[in-house]
């Protein structure tokens, strides 16, 4: 039996896990997820590894490999890093064994991730550097129209008449949004027609790594968002694509599950070499 600890440091949160792993089993014993909000990375790192062992009743001795992924390469105590995109991917197939594509949509970017059963990446795509479909821009829409996080996808599903959001630049696709109070235009179309215009970029992205059937799970800060689930939903009807997209409710804690999975798997690697070095 070993223990190792997943630590996820995005652009937005901190999100850790602990897992026990009885003959290869991956069990979920704890997890945190801490806002950033201007604090240090590195110590809410800190404090969502000693966070987790303190609710799983264990100690800092009792955990076997402790591993970063996103932007978690310099975590000092950690015994590994994974690159984001592995960990995603195999912490998606964790969630749900169907899904055959992972879409990481965090603060920042987005990504689109075809993988196979094991959660092996087959292909991906992101989007670009200045795409207005990310969480952060999200935000900042939802601070001007003086909405709060969670009234978002709420409101963008009760929208009868959702406004087109052409551009895809955060910054003139932000002037699109002024122009539309300006004018008027109610708060659920405008966050309806962000939405399907972030669900359209998603989309492509999609088409574009080759996925063709099963399910599509969403991670990252905005997998829980119900109303950009529907107008992704909606757009794979529209590009008839017969992918299912879906989320689920620990879907944030992907890239922090990965890195636990992964670790266990190095783990074992490195200790079944050290054993044939002895012998």
């Amino acid at each position: 039996m070993i223990h190792t600890i997943g630590i996820d440091i995005g652009s937005g949160a901190v999100k850790s896990v602990l897992f026990r792993h009885d003959d290869g089993a991956p069990v979920w014993l704890a997890k945190r997820c801490e806002r950033i909000r201007s604090r240090d990375p590195m110590t809410l790192a800190r404090q969502g590894f000693d966070d987790v062992l303190a609710d799983a009743g264990l100690a800092a001795d009792d955990i076997d490999y402790t591993a970063t992924t996103g932007e978690g390469e310099n975590v000092k105590f950690a015994t590994g890093h994974f690159y984001s995109m592995t960990t995603h991917a195999r912490g998606g197939v964790f969630l749900e064994p169907t899904a055959r594509a992972v879409v990481d949509i965090g603060a920042l970017n987005g990504r689109a991730i075809y993988i196979d059963e094991r959660g092996k990446v087959l292909s991906y795509k992101m989007t670009s550097q200045c795409a207005s479909g990310s969480g952060q821009f999200l935000e900042n829409i939802a601070r001007y129209l003086g909405v709060a996080i969670e009234e978002i996808g709420p409101l963008s599903q009760s929208s009868k008449e959702p406004e087109k959001v052409s551009s895809i630049c955060a910054v003139l696709a932000e002037t699109d949004v002024i122009n539309m109070v300006s004018r008027g235009i109610a708060t659920p179309d405008i966050l309806k027609g962000i939405h399907l215009s972030m669900a359209s970029r998603i989309v492509k992205l999609l088409k574009v790594t080759g996925v063709k059937s099963g399910t599509a799970l969403l991670t990252g800060g905005l997998a829980l968002d119900s109303g950009l689930l529907a107008a992704i939903q909606e757009e794979m009807v529209n590009e008839k694509v017969n992918v299912q997209a879906m989320s689920h409710p620990d879907s944030i804690y992907a890239g922090a599950i990965g890195a636990a999975l992964w670790g266990a798997f190095r783990h074992e690697r490195l200790a079944a070499l050290q054993e044939q070095v002895v012998a």
